[in-house]
């Protein structure tokens, strides 16, 4: 499933061919995907300007005129494409409609953004934009990662005491809100602490250091335009490249790349989730 860089880069794709634009027509060619879509959406979105694209944990955020938000979860397939527009220097025309095509969003101006998703777990709702945050997918979560609240206190407030292991704390949307298991290995692998040990265990340096180390991975993976492992592309089709670049996470038994270290990375379940580390380096 898309994660925090993942969902940014979509966001950042769409910007310039959404944000302060009208959605000229909205084409809603299902009833449902992982839930069934609100009431007459295509009515709602048809001839309604986005004032606002944001993204909040792993959810897209469309603030629209009307005083709704649209909310858009790519699940473990979905993608959003554009067509007939021009971000940057590359024009891509209009593909033929494809067999998961479930809605299209034709935008003022020519640009087309479809959403396609092949397994329908994604997700789209409406909800009044003054209470978006009380959405049953927003309300439990916790802080962005780059936002201020999210700091060196607040983290070490909510790990401590707690008898979970390190890496389920850090997955837990209610801690910090986006990460999940690609960006936790790479995370704890920078910050040499191992995924099993227990949360509420780690000492002060350990806790501290945490913090800029995932904001340093996810800006690495933004950059990179995420991770593709399988289903996820951006806007203009293209691949994340952060997949080249991981250390431990879908690395068995290859050597660690720490300078010095003859260790290999090991595999776990935890949770049901594969735990890449190298034992040697981290503690």
């Amino acid at each position: 499933m898309p994660e925090l860089p993942e969902v940014e880069t979509v966001r950042r794709g769409l910007l310039p061919v959404m944000e302060g634009a009208v959605i000229a027509l909205a084409d809603v060619n299902r009833p449902d995907l992982r839930w069934p879509f609100p009431d007459r959406m295509a009515d709602r979105l048809t001839g309604r300007r986005v004032t606002a694209l944001r993204r909040r944990s792993k959810y897209i955020l469309a603030d629209l005129d009307s005083g709704e938000t649209l909310l858009v979860h790519l699940g473990m397939s979905g993608r959003m494409m554009i067509s007939g527009a021009q971000p940057g220097t590359f024009y891509h025309d209009h593909p033929a409609p494809q067999k998961h095509d479930h809605v299209v969003l034709h935008m003022e101006g020519g640009a087309r953004v479809t959403f396609n998703d092949a397994r329908r777990f994604g997700a789209m709702d409406l909800m009044p934009t003054e209470t978006a945050d009380q959405h049953m997918l927003l309300a439990g979560l916790g802080p962005e990662p780059f936002g201020n609240d999210f700091n060196e206190p607040y983290l070490a407030g909510r790990l401590k005491g707690r008898r979970t292991p390190i890496k389920a704390a850090l997955l837990d949307q209610r801690i910090v809100a986006g990460l999940g298991n690609i960006y936790v290995a790479e995370t704890l692998y920078r910050a040499r602490i191992s995924p099993l040990r227990l949360a509420g265990h780690l000492d002060e340096p350990q806790v501290r250091s945490l913090v800029p180390v995932i904001r340093e991975v996810l800006s690495e993976a933004i950059e990179a335009g995420g991770s593709s492992l399988r289903d996820f592309r951006q806007t203009n089709g293209e691949l994340g490249y952060f997949s080249k670049r991981f250390q431990v996470y879908d690395r068995e038994d290859e050597p660690c790349e720490t300078p010095g270290c003859t260790g290999r990375i090991t595999r776990a379940v935890q949770s049901g989730r594969s735990s890449f580390w190298c034992p040697s380096c981290q503690r």
